[in-house]
């Protein structure tokens, strides 16, 4: 089962990006962020017409979450139960006997800002959510956009950018406690280059120089750690015309 995640940022604008991908990457989970659009707005009908399922939470302008899948997701989730969040960025679905969680969680501006308490608010919810999930479910597997870097070899200066937002030791540990729960980062499980990365700013030819950081990630429970065959960035997508500022990351899985 090929499984992959991709902040989109705006379906809208790159609707036909996801479709070219999807034709020829063949996935059969595909997990969106950013969708920036009202589940009303959201095209099922072009995902459809490729022989995809889909379902979304979306919002307008901001955030949103979308699977699309050759199998229907069933037993749906789009909150945290004791966590009061109008923005769109959880999305827990039932597919072919796996338990999916796509995620956009908060980017948190900066360590001073109100943004980053909201983050590590988010985080501890995740984490609680997560430990009902697992009460439940074998077989998980949570993917999507973390804007967290796990560690320092997925930044592209680690020294430069220091403690900042992303990399910053309280969302670290917040992500290690999700690990601890009982999931791996399949992308590590794998002998992999240096300087794979997933984001790369707009900004000052970024992408050009490489000079990205990996924070869309795929997490598998230990069920599944060691049936995932391959986990890979498709760095592609990231050079097309008017491309998000992310690009698909894959894991491929026995199941």
């Amino acid at each position: 089962m090929k499984i992959a995640t991709w902040n989109v940022n705006s379906l809208n604008v790159r609707k036909d990006h996801v479709l070219e991908w999807m034709e020829s990457a063949e996935p059969d989970i595909l997990a969106l962020q950013e969708i920036k659009q009202t589940d009303e707005l959201f095209p099922a009908d072009a995902f459809k017409e490729i022989g995809y399922h889909s379902v979304s939470s979306g919002q307008k302008t901001y955030n949103g979450v979308a699977i699309i899948s050759k199998q229907k997701p069933n037993n749906i989730i789009t909150d945290f139960t004791d966590f009061d969040d109008p923005q769109r960025r959880i999305l827990i679905a039932d597919i072919n006997k796996v338990r999916i969680m796509n995620l956009y969680i908060p980017n948190g501006q900066s360590v001073d800002s109100e943004k980053y308490t909201y983050k590590l608010s988010w985080l501890k919810a995740l984490i609680n959510h997560i430990k009902k999930e697992k009460d439940q479910y074998k077989d998980i597997i949570i993917l999507g956009d973390f804007n967290i870097a796990p560690q320092d070899q997925d930044v592209y200066d680690a020294k430069k950018w220091g403690e900042d937002v992303l990399c910053s030791p309280k969302e670290r540990k917040a992500l290690q406690k999700i690990i601890d729960l009982g999931f791996c980062d399949v992308f590590r499980n794998f002998d992999q280059e240096e300087k794979k990365f997933s984001w790369w700013d707009y900004r000052a030819a970024s992408f050009r120089r490489n000079a990205g950081v990996r924070i869309d990630l795929i997490l598998a429970s230990e069920s599944l750690k060691n049936r995932c065959e391959i986990s890979y960035i498709d760095r592609e997508p990231r050079t097309w015309e008017r491309p998000s500022d992310h690009t698909p990351v894959i894991a491929e899985f026995t199941i």
